[in-house]
């Protein structure tokens, strides 16, 4: 019971990494809110799947790029869960896979520009909180592809390098108030997000890994309990792959 008496909010969650996140955290004492933009039922799910476990759940929606729904949403879980103590900035904007040769200005600032508000907006409607208790946990989820980019990937390398930075700047200054503030790095994961992937591709992946296997959402999760647990008191700014090794720092 690693997050006994935690209030958790993650982003994003209603499938893949963030459902994975919100099951474990829960499964570990944590009350977790299981944010969502547009798929009620995965989150309901998400939900059902914690509370059956015996565990505490709420769905909140909201667009995370937008500051009002933002901390309506904060405002609304506070009020079921009590004051977020952690945060799990998962909810990533999605983008096309396309050569930069042709890549269109507007999708590349829609990624960039989406994926920084979203982590700023939750980040300032938390924050205060935890810095009044002198006490709070940060977890953001960036991809390997910020440090190692991939043909077609430009805009999600560009916007999750800005999260990293973000993070490290937060890491800094939100130390002397207590909060942590650590980066998740998640190489290729069998999510649906990844489905439109050849099999042939994953499997060419798993075999250039040294683990020989492809990442699956449980395993980031893991990683994410790590870090957002007392366990990792003394650990602030880092950022962590979970890659099985394909990156190694």
């Amino acid at each position: 019971m690693r997050m006994k008496h935690r209030v958790v909010l993650v982003t994003g969650a209603s499938r893949g990494i963030g459902a994975a996140t919100a099951k474990l955290l829960a499964s570990e004492g944590a009350a977790v809110a299981v944010n969502y933009f547009q798929s009620a039922e995965a989150a309901e799910k998400v939900v059902a799947s914690i509370r059956t476990a015996g565990g505490t759940a709420v769905a909140a929606r909201a667009d995370v790029r937008d500051q009002a729904q933002v901390h309506a949403m904060v405002a609304e879980v506070e009020n079921a869960l009590g004051p977020i103590d952690t945060l799990v900035s998962n909810a990533s904007i999605g983008f096309p896979v396309v050569p930069f040769i042709e890549y269109p200005w507007e999708a590349f600032e829609a990624k960039l520009t989406g994926e920084l508000r979203a982590a700023f907006f939750c980040c300032r409607a938390v924050v205060p909180g935890m810095a009044a208790r002198k006490k709070g946990c940060i977890v953001a989820i960036s991809s390997g592809l910020s440090r190692v980019p991939g043909p077609g990937f430009c805009a999600h390398s560009a916007a999750k390098s800005g999260l990293d930075g973000f993070a490290k700047s937060l890491a800094l200054e939100l130390g002397p108030l207590g909060i942590r503030v650590n980066v998740v790095a998640p190489g290729l994961t069998l999510t649906d997000a990844t489905a439109w992937q050849p099999q042939e591709a994953k499997e060419a992946a798993a075999k250039r890994t040294p683990l020989r296997r492809n990442g699956q959402p449980e395993d980031v999760a893991a990683a994410v309990l790590a870090l957002a647990s007392d366990d990792a008191r003394f650990i602030t700014g880092a950022y962590l792959p979970v890659s099985g090794g394909v990156q190694m720092l």
